[in-house]
């Protein structure tokens, strides 16, 4: 595989497990030194961090709790006084609280409160963070999600509410940034074999349903949404700038 994105420095939030080490692994094959996140999967961190060594590329793991906005500027510095920079941000870091409707008696608030905490002020904190450290040319991927632009059930209101306002704030910051060569741009997957898919399988429509949806009748691999990640994090996407890209197998078309 050619490397290039030898040289460059990435983060990725959220990237102890599913796409975000996927997505991890995926830079490091391309040459990329990588840092992640993570919150509570030590052992997990731990192991994606020895599997990137293996590759050959530095990395490392920092513990940080995205719900807590003071935690941001601390990671990004962490990540520049290790590596001497940073390239690439790869907001991957969420988590998805589904299934109560918007007007039921027992919705719990909190929870759902904390989903926009986490989704939206976690990140945007973080780029905030990151924005005037990312070197020129740089790029910032958000990884979002189909349904921030298609509901095609009930009871995900507030997890749809969170990718469609990640996706406006890239668009901003596109332009903010673009006169330093900094790329902004959102992928949204659809469903993917996820825990956090895992975790809110039980509250959504029957999956031969879901998959009757699909033009492409089957979810999507993590390599391929990684894939996607990763040519928007290479030399090939600097001129696409501020898009969404869909990565669904036409679900939603």
């Amino acid at each position: 595989m050619s490397q290039t994105l030898k040289g460059k420095v990435a983060l990725v939030t959220g990237g102890s497990r599913g796409l975000g080490a996927v997505t991890a692994a995926k830079l490091a094959e391309l040459g990329a030194d990588v840092a992640i996140s993570y919150v509570a999967s030590a052992d997990k961190a731990g192991a994606v961090v020895e599997k990137l060594k293996a590759m050959g590329v530095r990395a490392m793991a920092i513990k940080a709790d995205q719900s807590d906005l003071s935690t941001a500027k601390p990671l990004i510095e962490t990540v520049v006084g290790e590596f001497g920079k940073l390239d690439i941000l790869v907001n991957n870091a969420g988590i998805a609280i589904q299934g109560q409707l918007v007007d039921d008696p027992e919705l719990d608030g909190e929870q759902y409160n904390r989903q926009w905490q986490v989704n939206v002020m976690g990140s945007i904190a973080i780029t905030r963070a990151a924005a005037p450290k990312l070197s020129d040319g740089g790029r910032i991927v958000f990884i979002g999600s189909l349904l921030g632009s298609y509901v095609p059930f009930a009871g995900v209101a507030d997890y749809a509410g969170t990718k469609w306002a990640l996706a406006g704030y890239a668009k901003g910051i596109a332009r903010d940034l673009g006169p330093r060569n900094i790329t902004v741009n959102v992928v949204q997957p659809g469903i993917m074999p996820t825990d956090m898919a895992s975790d809110v399988a039980g509250e959504l429509p029957d999956r031969e349903a879901i998959l009757d949806m699909h033009p492409i009748r089957r979810i999507a691999t993590l390599e391929e949404v990684a894939d996607i990640v990763c040519f928007l994090a290479g030399p090939s996407a600097g001129y696409v700038n501020g898009e969404t890209i869909n990565v669904a197998g036409g679900f939603g078309i």
